[in-house]
C-alpha cells in the first residue's frame, strides 16, 4: 500500500516549520516596468519593493501617496482605477471608496519563489508580438 505524500513531508502529525522567508522583488518605485498581466481580469501586480511604505491603516493608505488622482502625474505612477473611486459626500470630489481601500488584497508584491506544485496555467492574454 502506498504511503500518503504531502507538501510538508510524510509525517502529517509533525509540527509545521515556518516557511523560508522570501524577499520581495523590485526596487524603489518607478525604477521598473509594470508586470505583464496573464489574464484579462487580473488586477495589476506591484512591481516595486514595498519595504517601509506598505502600511495601510484606517487613517493612512500609503499607496495613495503616489497612485491617487491628485498625485499620480507628479509621481509618474499608474493612477488608481476609476472603479475604485466614489464621489465625496458633498458631490464635488472623487475619493477612494472604502470597499477598495485595502489595496494589497488584490494588488500584491512579488517574490521569486519556486512553485510548490507543478502547474500548467495558461493565461487568456496573447503575448505581445
Amino acid at each position: 500500500m502506498a504511503g500518503v505524500q504531502t507538501l510538508r513531508g510524510a509525517d502529517t502529525a509533525a509540527a509545521d516549520q515556518a516557511p523560508e522567508q522570501k524577499m520581495y522583488v523590485g526596487k524603489k518605485p518607478g525604477l521598473q516596468q509594470p508586470i505583464a498581466r496573464t489574464f484579462k481580469e487580473q488586477p495589476p501586480l506591484v512591481p516595486h519593493a514595498v519595504d517601509n511604505f506598505d502600511e495601510i491603516t484606517v487613517t493612512d493608505n500609503q499607496c495613495m501617496e503616489c497612485h491617487s488622482p491628485e498625485k499620480y502625474r507628479e509621481k509618474k505612477a499608474p493612477k488608481l482605477g476609476d472603479s475604485h473611486l466614489a464621489f465625496s459626500s458633498d458631490g464635488t470630489k472623487k475619493t477612494l471608496t472604502m470597499d477598495r481601500y485595502q489595496c494589497n488584497t488584490c494588488h500584491v508584491p512579488q517574490v521569486d519563489a519556486k512553485p510548490l506544485v507543478e502547474q500548467n496555467f495558461v493565461g487568456n492574454i496573447p503575448p505581445k508580438q
